[in-house]
């Protein structure tokens, strides 16, 4: 028997290792059940971090807690499924194609940065979206200090101000700074369609978003979108022209397309439609996890949010059913009815929110010690140790917060 898993992001690890826990639980030996995790590299992206500086230094490692679990890593990125024969066509680094057998399928491909077909923006916008992309873009910073000191070279616009563009807009002061010298007359400035920053942050966050932005010299434009850009900067729907030499789109991200090779429902995100136990339920075999999935987080009708929060412990529940269907034994409904977010906002410190009604709990230097420690040690993948890995993927322990 085979479980193959697509991805190795943060949904994909926790599938690997919550499948290699129940294997281990039931006395199953690896040849009996082999779970095989397909991905270009067998290394986890620190996503949630790609607004930082030297983004290059934001990845994990996955190789050695997989050979410690008896997880197989194959190299490559699925390119085709074949849901009726149960096979995934994968295209190796060496670009030579191979197929894989599986007896369970689960889609853990993440997510990609929604990119409209705005003129200009393929040529001229950067993202924080890719370790790629984030690097172009830390290069890029780099190289504004061989520019002549200008308005257009210290004028950064970040197109979104939902948690990502907040995010990177807050940043971006330190990280000029520390390349144009303390000196450089900054000016950073987020496009919003919305008529208020941060539309899914709710009434209670905002004001101190909105004081973090006015501490720290962001200004933002909203109620209007971005008609263009060009090598000069960015056009605004309302006709505004703002001279710029970086502009970063941070505005909204959707399903990886491989989720559409799977024959069933969709939402508007373009992620698979799921039952409580996270399979799809049209397609006999099939799983979905992390961004890949829209689920059900309790009964009262909250969803899953697209967000590394959500797919660790999606992925525990995704790995642990996917197992548990091969082995006999009942699976477990997805539920996570903890919720909380963590706003990093530069130098004015960081917000916590708990709950879906996002009740402020934390806010200042005290909530950025907490974001500092979610970064650097909560979201990283567990030690090398077979014992300790595995008991890392219980799926009613982990990121109960």
């Amino acid at each position: 028997m085979r479980i193959v898993i697509i991805g190795a992001g943060f949904a994909g690890m926790y599938t690997a290792l919550s499948a290699a826990r129940l294997r281990d639980i039931k006395g199953v030996s690896p040849d009996e059940l082999e779970i095989a995790l397909v991905a270009p590299e067998p290394t986890l992206v620190v996503r949630p971090r790609l607004y930082e500086p030297k983004p290059e230094t934001l990845t994990a490692p996955l190789l050695d807690v997989l050979k410690a679990i008896d997880v197989t890593y194959v190299q490559g990125s699925a390119e085709t499924i074949d849901t009726a024969a149960r096979m995934v066509k994968i295209a190796a680094n060496d670009k030579t194609p191979t197929s894989l057998s599986y007896d369970r399928l689960v889609i853990a491909t993440g997510s990609r940065l929604f990119r409209p077909n705005i003129p200009g923006l393929a040529e001229h916008g950067f993202s924080v979206d890719s370790l790629d992309d984030a690097i172009a873009l830390d290069k890029h910073l780099h190289d504004l200090a061989r520019r002549p000191d200008s308005i257009t070279r210290n004028t950064v616009v970040v197109a979104g101000g939902g948690f990502t563009g907040i995010e990177a807009a807050t940043e971006i002061p330190t990280r000029l700074r520390a390349i144009l010298g303390n000196d450089a007359k900054l000016r950073i400035i987020i496009v919003d369609r919305n008529s208020a920053i941060a539309p899914d942050m709710g009434d209670g966050p905002r004001p101190i978003i909105e004081e973090a932005l006015r501490k720290l010299g962001v200004e933002t434009r909203l109620g209007a979108g971005v008609a263009s850009l060009d090598a000069s900067g960015i056009t605004l729907s309302d006709g505004e022209h703002i001279e710029a030499a970086t502009v970063i789109w941070a505005a909204g991200i959707r399903a990886a397309p491989l989720t559409t090779q799977i024959p069933a429902e969709r939402d508007n995100f373009g992620r698979l439609l799921v039952s409580r136990d996270l399979r799809v339920p049209s397609v006999p075999g099939v799983f979905a996890t992390g961004d890949a999935a829209r689920a059900a987080c309790d009964d009262i009708g909250n969803y899953a949010l697209m967000s590394c929060q959500h797919a660790t412990r999606m992925g525990a529940f995704a790995g642990n059913n996917a197992a548990a269907e091969l082995l006999g034994v009942p699976s477990r409904p997805y539920h996570q009815k903890a919720y909380v977010t963590c706003l990093d906002l530069g130098e004015a410190g960081a917000l916590f929110t708990r709950g879906w009604d996002r009740n402020v709990e934390m806010i200042g230097d005290v909530a950025k010690k907490t974001k500092q420690e979610i970064n650097t040690v909560w979201i990283y993948p567990p030690k090398a140790e077979r014992a300790a890995a595995l008991a890392s993927a219980d799926p009613e322990r982990v990121t109960d917060l």
